[in-house]
C-alpha cells in the first residue's frame, strides 16, 4: 500500500509535496496569460500592390493567381481576399486550430512565389509579403505632436524609422502594422511643360533610371597586383541622390542645337513626401500617426502589453522636442480585469472552503491537514499546463474554483476516517492512520478516477468548442486526480504528525461549546431529513414520477432556450464605421470625421478614441469614402451607472452620430471572442459560385437577401459595406487611329499609370533607410477627366499626339472593393440578433431566408464566430453524454454491479 510508504516516511512526503508546489510555482511565471484559452484560427496574411489598378483588375489579375496557388495548403480551412480600388490586394489564410503557423507561413510563402511570375511587372516590383500574424490587434500606438509643431509627415517617418523596429524586438510582439507612410521622393510631373518640349513621362523614368543609381566603382590597385604596389583605394562614385535639389538637377534632356539643358525642375515639382496619402489617423482630434501591434502565438498578452509600453517609455526618452504617445486602445485591461476577478473569486472560495471545512471538523488540527492539500493540488496543476500548451486563463482558473471545493474531499475523507479509529478504538495517531488508509485507498483511488471521468471526455473533443472546455476540465480533473495523491501521500503523513484526540461534549467550553449546540442542531435535521426520505420510498411511485417531470421540463428548457456561442460583455471598447456617398474624395471623408470627432468628444465616458480616415474595420479594407473610430471607454469602476455601460452608450453613439446624415455610420461591438470576426454578431458570407457574373446583379441579389432579412423577427439589424455603384470612367483607347498615328498601345497604358496612377522608378537612401521614388501628375493635372488633354504620348515620328484624341471615356458604376471567399467572389453581411433572440436563432433566420430568396448559381457560408458556432453543432450534448457514460462505467466497475450505478 502507497500510503504505508509515506506514513512510515512522513518527511518524503513533505518534501515531494513541497517539490510540486515549488516547481508549480516557477511553472506560473513562465506561462502565458490571457483572457481565453488560443482558440483563434492562426491566420497567414498575404498583400501585394499594384499601384493605380482599379479593384476588378486587381482581383482577375493579383488576387485570383494567388488564391489558385494558395488554395489546398495543408491544414487551411478557408481563405479571404479583399481587392480595392487603390490597388491594394489582402489575403487571410485561416488554419485549422493547432497548425504550426511557422510551417504554415512558409507553405503559404511558397505558394505565393510560384503565382508571382504570373502577376503584373509593377506587381513584382513591389512585391507580394506573406506574415504570420494573430488576427486580432492587441493595442495601437499613436505618435503625435501635442502642441501641433510637427506635420504628419516627420511623424510618419519618425514612427516608422525609430518606433516600429524597436516595437518589433519588443518580447512577446508578433508583428507591427503601421499607419504611418513612409518617405517617398515624389516627381510632380507637369505634363503640359514636357509636351511643349516634346518629352513625355517615359522620358523622366529613363532619365531618373540612369542618374538615381547606385555605382560599385571597384579599387584603384586591386588585386591582382604588380610588384611595388603600395596602397589600395576604393573608388567613390555618387549614385543615388539623396535631397530635392540634386534630383531636381537631373537631367533630363538637352537640346544639342541650342546647347540647352532640361532639369527635372523644369518640367516637375519634385518633394519629399508621402508614399500614400489616403490615410488620414487623428488621436482624441489631433493627427497622429499609429502602429498597431499584433500578439505573437503563445506569448503572454499582459507582458507582452507591459513590455512595449516599457519600450514606449524608454523611447520616449529620446523623442524629438513636440513628440508623445499615447495608447489610444488596447485588449489587455479586460484580461487583466477579468483575471482579477476570477482570482478575487477563487480566494473568496478558498476563504468559505476552510470555513466550511472548520466548522465541520471543529478543530484547528484536523482543519490544517485538509487545507494544506488545496495549495499542492491546485499549484501543482500548472505543472501539467506546459506540455499540454494549456495557458493561464479565467477558464482554467474558473476550473480552479470549482475544483477548491472538490480537492479536499479526498484529505478530508483521510482526516475523518483517521479520527474515527482514534475516538472508538484509543489507537496512536499513526497506529490509527495505518488502519484507516487499508480501508479507504480504494475508495479515495475509485473517486478521483470518476470525477476525472466527469472531465476527461471533453479533452477529445476537436475543434473551437473542445478548446473552449478543453482547459477548464481538464484542469479539474488533474487537480483531482493531484489531490487523490496527496491523500494518499502528505495527507496521512501530516495526520501522523499533527492528529491528537480532541473532543466535544456538553461540559466543553468555549468555542467548543459552541460546536456542541451546532451538533446538537445539526443532528436533528438529519434526523428530520431522514424521516422525510423514508416517507419518500413509501410513495416511490410518485417520486420517480417527479424526477420524469424534472428531466422532460429541463429537457424542453434548453430545447426552447434561445441558444448561443458565448455571451456578450462590456469589454470596454466600441467600433465606429462609416461610409460616405460612393466616390467621395478623402478631403471629404476628413471632413465628416472631424464632425464625428467633435460629437465624440462631448460624451464623458470615453477614455480615448483613434480615428482612422480611410479604413473599414469591419473588413479591414481601405476606401476614400471610409472611416473608422476605435473607441476605448474608461474603466469599469469609473462607468458604473446604466448610461455608461456599453449597450447604453453603443445606442447613444448611433443617436449622437445620426445626426451627421453625409454619411452611413454603423456603431459596432467587438468580436466575443478576438480573432474570431472583426465584429460581434453575426457574420454571412453570400457567394457567387458560378464564374463570370455580372457584379451588378451580384449587388441586386445581395440588397434583395438583406431586404428579406429587415423581415425577419430574429434580425435586430443586418448590413453589408459591398457596393457595385461607386462612379468610375470608363476609358476607351481608339486602337486602329492610335496606330495609324504610329502610337505605341504600351505608352499610352504607361502614361496613362505614371499620370493618373503612380510609376514606381527606383529607390533613394536617407536616414540610413531605403525610400521609393515615384513619378506621378502634380494634383493640378489630375483634377477631372478632362486633363487628359493635356497629357501626351510621343508617336514614331517624334510627334507629340494628345490622349484626348487616341481615348474616349463615360460614366459607369464600378465596385470599390471585391472580395473572395475560397475563390468565390462575395460580399460579407454583418449583423446583430434582435432583443429576445439569440445568435442560434439569428443563424437559423439566415438560413431560412437563404433557401427561400437565392437564385441558382449562389451560396453562402459562415465566417468568424458564426462559423465555429455551427461547425460545434451539438457537441456539447454528446461530451454531457461521453461524461455521463464513463461516470457510470467506473461506478459499475467501482461496485462490480451493472445495477447500483443507476442509483
Amino acid at each position: 500500500m502507497i500510503a504505508e510508504t509515506f506514513i512510515r516516511r512522513p518527511v518524503t512526503a513533505i518534501v515531494i509535496s513541497l517539490v510540486i508546489l515549488i516547481v508549480g510555482t516557477i511553472a506560473i511565471g513562465v506561462l502565458p496569460v490571457g483572457q481565453y484559452p488560443e482558440i483563434t484560427p492562426p491566420t497567414v496574411q498575404v498583400t501585394g500592390n499594384y499601384t493605380g489598378a482599379d479593384a476588378l483588375t486587381v482581383e482577375q489579375t493579383v488576387a485570383t493567381p494567388v488564391e489558385v496557388q494558395v488554395n489546398g495548403t495543408p491544414g487551411m480551412t478557408y481563405l479571404q481576399s479583399n481587392s480595392t480600388g487603390n490597388g491594394q490586394m489582402s489575403m487571410t489564410v485561416n488554419f485549422e486550430i493547432g497548425t504550426d503557423i511557422n510551417i504554415a507561413a512558409l507553405d503559404v510563402q511558397n505558394r505565393v512565389g510560384i503565382a508571382l511570375p504570373t502577376l503584373p511587372q509593377e506587381v513584382q516590383r513591389l512585391g507580394m509579403v506573406v506574415r504570420k500574424r494573430n488576427p486580432s490587434i492587441l493595442m495601437l500606438v499613436a505618435i503625435y505632436a501635442p502642441k501641433g509643431g510637427h506635420d504628419v509627415t516627420f511623424m510618419d517617418n519618425y514612427a516608422n524609422v525609430f518606433v516600429k523596429d524597436a516595437l518589433l524586438r519588443t518580447k512577446g510582439v508578433g508583428d507591427v502594422f503601421t499607419r504611418a507612410d513612409d518617405f517617398s521622393m515624389r516627381i510632380w510631373l507637369k505634363p503640359d511643360k514636357l509636351a511643349a518640349l516634346n518629352m513625355s513621362a517615359a522620358d523622366v523614368t529613363a532619365a531618373l533610371q540612369e542618374q538615381n543609381a547606385q555605382v560599385a566603382a571597384g579599387t584603384v590597385g586591386s588585386t591582382p597586383q604588380m610588384k611595388g604596389q603600395t596602397f589600395e583605394y576604393t573608388v567613390l562614385v555618387k549614385g543615388r541622390l539623396t535631397k530635392v535639389e540634386e534630383f531636381e538637377n537631373v537631367v533630363v534632356k538637352t537640346i544639342p542645337e541650342t546647347g540647352a539643358v532640361v532639369h527635372l525642375k523644369d518640367v516637375a515639382r519634385v518633394q519629399l513626401g508621402k508614399f500614400n496619402y489616403a490615410g488620414n489617423s487623428f488621436i482624441d482630434n489631433k493627427r497622429a500617426s499609429y502602429l498597431l501591434i499584433y500578439q505573437a502565438p503563445g506569448s503572454n498578452a499582459i507582458e507582452t502589453a507591459d513590455a512595449v509600453q516599457a519600450t514606449m517609455e524608454q523611447l520616449k526618452k529620446t523623442f524629438p522636442t513636440d513628440i508623445d504617445y499615447v495608447i489610444p486602445f488596447e485588449t489587455v485591461t479586460v484580461v487583466k480585469v477579468s483575471l482579477h476577478e476570477v482570482i478575487e473569486t477563487l480566494i473568496i472560495a478558498l476563504v468559505l472552503v476552510i470555513v466550511v471545512v472548520f466548522l465541520f471538523l471543529q478543530d484547528w488540527r484536523t482543519t490544517l491537514i485538509p487545507i494544506l492539500a488545496i495549495p499542492v493540488a491546485i499549484v501543482g496543476t500548472f505543472i501539467f499546463f506546459i506540455p499540454l500548451g494549456f495557458t493561464i486563463n479565467t477558464l482554467t482558473l474558473f476550473g480552479f474554483v470549482l475544483a477548491i471545493g472538490i480537492v479536499v474531499d479526498d484529505a478530508i475523507v483521510v482526516v475523518e476516517a483517521v479520527q474515527h479509529y482514534m475516538e472508538t478504538r484509543g489507537m496512536s495517531p499513526k497506529e490509527a492512520t495505518l488502519h484507516a488508509m487499508r480501508d479507504i485507498s480504494a475508495p479515495v483511488i475509485a473517486i478521483a478516477l470518476i470525477l476525472a471521468a466527469v472531465f476527461v471526455p471533453v479533452g477529445f473533443v476537436p475543434g473551437i468548442v473542445g478548446r473552449l472546455y478543453q482547459q477548464f476540465a481538464i484542469t479539474i480533473a488533474i487537480s483531482v486526480l493531484i489531490s487523490a495523491f496527496v491523500a494518499l501521500s502528505l495527507t496521512p503523513a501530516l495526520c501522523v504528525l499533527i492528529l491528537k484526540p480532541h473532543k466535544i461534549g456538553e461540559k466543553s467550553k468555549g468555542l467548543d461549546k459552541l460546536f456542541y449546540k451546532y451538533n446538537m442542531w445539526f443532528e436533528r435535521v438529519t434526523g428530520r431529513y431522514t424521516k422525510t426520505v423514508h416517507s419518500g420510498i413509501k410513495y416511490s411511485k410518485f417520486v420517480i414520477i417527479i424526477l420524469v417531470c424534472i428531466i422532460v421540463g429541463t429537457v424542453w428548457m434548453f430545447k426552447t432556450k434561445p441558444a448561443g456561442f458565448l455571451p456578450t460583455e462590456d469589454e470596454g471598447r466600441i467600433f465606429i464605421t462609416f461610409d460616405l456617398p460612393e466616390g467621395s474624395s478623402t478631403e471629404r471623408t476628413v471632413g465628416v470625421l472631424h464632425e464625428m470627432m467633435n460629437t465624440l468628444d462631448s460624451i464623458p465616458a470615453i477614455q480615448h478614441y483613434a480615428a482612422l480616415g480611410g479604413l473599414n474595420a469591419v473588413n479591414f479594407s481601405t476606401k476614400s469614402n471610409s472611416g473608422t473610430i476605435f473607441v476605448q471607454l474608461k474603466p469599469w469602476d469609473e462607468r458604473t451607472d446604466k448610461k455608461d455601460q456599453r449597450e447604453a452608450l453603443t445606442a447613444l453613439f448611433q443617436q449622437k452620430l445620426a445626426k451627421i446624415k453625409e454619411a452611413s455610420i454603423v456603431v459596432i461591438s467587438p468580436p466575443a471572442i478576438p480573432g474570431l470576426g472583426n465584429t460581434g454578431g453575426f457574420s454571412f458570407i453570400l457567394q457567387e459560385r458560378e464564374a463570370g457574373g455580372d457584379i451588378k446583379n451580384f449587388e441586386k441579389t445581395l440588397q434583395g437577401f438583406i431586404a428579406a432579412l429587415g423581415k425577419r423577427p430574429e434580425i435586430s439589424r443586418a448590413f453589408s459595406f459591398f457596393t457595385a455603384r461607386t462612379p468610375a470612367y470608363q476609358l476607351t483607347i481608339d486602337r486602329e487611329k492610335a496606330k495609324k498615328l504610329g502610337v505605341q498601345i504600351s505608352d499610352i497604358n504607361n502614361a496613362l499609370q505614371t499620370y493618373m496612377g503612380s510609376a514606381y522608378i527606383n529607390d533613394f537612401t536617407i536616414y540610413g533607410r531605403n525610400f521609393r521614388v515615384l513619378a506621378q501628375a502634380d494634383t493640378n493635372y489630375r483634377t477631372n477627366i478632362q486633363n487628359i488633354g493635356q497629357y501626351f504620348v510621343r508617336n514614331r515620328a517624334g510627334a507629340m499626339v494628345p490622349l484626348s484624341t487616341l481615348t474616349s471615356y463615360k460614366v459607369i458604376e464600378n465596385a470599390p472593393l471585391i472580395s473572395h471567399y475560397n475563390l468565390f467572389r462575395s460580399a460579407e453581411i454583418n449583423g446583430t440578433p434582435a432583443p429576445g433572440y439569440s445568435s442560434g436563432d439569428a443563424i437559423k433566420a439566415l438560413e431560412e431566408v437563404a433557401a427561400q430568396t437565392l437564385p441558382q448559381g449562389y451560396g453562402y457560408e459562415f465566417s468568424g464566430l458564426s462559423r465555429e458556432e455551427i461547425l460545434s453543432g451539438s457537441k456539447t450534448v454528446y461530451i454531457f453524454i461521453l461524461s455521463i457514460g464513463f461516470v457510470f462505467l467506473f461506478l459499475a466497475a467501482l461496485y462490480e454491479s451493472w445495477s447500483v450505478p443507476f442509483s
